[in-house]
């Protein structure tokens, strides 16, 4: 779903206070009206081009780097086809992290100081996700050209799912209300955030009844997991602070169900499949099935993007990024 421009066609001199406050009346009067918006805040233009000083990233296994810089994604080669190179085949906080020449610690660009610091973890559930906000807090904390990208809840998901298989199976209206809660959670860890000074982009996860490990547990359970993680992404959408100026909101659950039905929209072969036939981090460009691509499949793994996925949600989270008024 698209947003509504604010202040596009305002120049950027002579802006009077009055006149921001009448156009901002205007553009949350159309927001009201239009209330299928996925954030009235999300995607609105600038005034002033925010550019942040540094990029701090919290999730799971899609965010996250080994040690070495190896990602849980396809991990790719320098021109050379042998020497490993984490920059080759990004994920989509390092897409971000390139639009404004930042490197990872564990990932460099360049030899200078690497203003992206991840405190992603692989397996992170989203309990973990306000220990990663408190470890940061402790490490100094975040200033208000701080960038944040936000995404967590797969991990959550699956287990709220195999729970679903267990002989004390809870009932499936209490799994949606504990997918519901960690939603709930997500976004007052958002907002904690913004409250810390930070400017956030928040993540919704992709659709995990349209991975290819929710594909394998049949119709009835793609479809059970398809309502679960509506229901997380639902109450991240309805709780986080509706106002673009701190926060911006990408939607990747509705980036997979569109590549499922249309693929060619996204310059994808592939949107159902693996393209690993081993487990990342291990999975490189060498160690693909036959035909597969990095960039022409949504899924690495049965459960984690490859590259042509991460191209196509880090564009977005580098739009929201450039285009909200932080």
């Amino acid at each position: 779903m698209s947003s509504l421009p604010l202040l596009a066609a305002l120049p950027t001199e002579r802006v009077t206070r009055p006149t921001v406050r009448r156009a901002l009346m205007a553009a949350v009067a159309t927001c009201v009206f239009a209330l299928g918006l996925a954030s009235c805040g999300g995607g609105t233009a600038q005034v002033e081009a925010f550019v942040p000083l540094r990029l701090i990233t919290l999730g799971d296994d899609m965010s996250a780097f080994t040690a070495e810089g190896k990602k849980f994604a396809v991990n790719g080669f320098a021109a050379d086809g042998t020497t490993p190179d984490c920059n080759a085949q990004p994920i989509w906080t390092q897409v971000v992290a390139k639009a404004y020449s930042f490197g990872f610690a564990e990932c460099p660009v360049g030899t200078g100081e690497q203003k992206a610091r991840s405190r992603a973890t692989a397996g992170a559930r989203v309990a973990d996700l306000k220990t990663q906000v408190q470890a940061q807090v402790a490490a100094g904390g975040f200033a208000d050209k701080d960038l944040v990208t936000v995404m967590i809840g797969t991990n959550d998901i699956r287990d709220l799912y195999l729970q679903s298989k267990t002989a004390a199976a809870p009932s499936k209206d209490a799994l949606l209300e504990a997918a519901r809660e960690r939603g709930i959670e997500i976004a007052r860890q958002v907002n904690a955030l913004v409250d810390l000074g930070a400017k956030v982009i928040v993540a919704t996860i992709p659709d995990v009844g349209l991975s290819p490990w929710g594909i394998a547990q049949g119709t009835e359970g793609a479809a059970l997991l398809n309502e679960l993680t509506a229901a997380l992404n639902g109450r991240i959408r309805v709780n986080i602070l509706n106002d673009g100026r701190f926060v911006g909101l990408v939607l990747g659950d509705e980036l997979s169900q569109t590549a499922a039905r249309v693929p060619a929209a996204y310059s994808l072969t592939d949107a159902t499949t693996a393209a690993c036939t081993v487990a990342p981090p291990a999975c490189t460009t060498a160690t693909l099935a036959a035909n597969a691509t990095a960039d022409g499949w949504l899924w690495a793994d049965t459960t984690w993007l490859a590259t042509g996925g991460h191209r196509q949600l880090g564009a977005l989270a580098e739009a929201r990024a450039r285009l909200n008024p932080f």
